[in-house]
């Protein structure tokens, strides 16, 4: 349980950190994210889509 609370706050940490002194590489990170959660999005979409025809 300690150690949970290590990684989450050192996480946190690093994310902040991360966010303030390399604006443009966080939001880099945040597209890539997003257009990946997109695709397997879509990709869920065509499966169900194909699965109902």
């Amino acid at each position: 349980m300690f150690w949970k609370k290590v990684f989450l706050w050192g996480g946190v940490a690093f994310l902040i950190y991360f966010v303030a002194f390399r604006p443009d590489g966080a939001a880099q990170v945040c597209r890539s994210v997003g257009g990946g959660l997109m695709v397997m999005a879509q990709g869920m979409g065509d499966f169900l889509t194909g699965l109902t025809t």
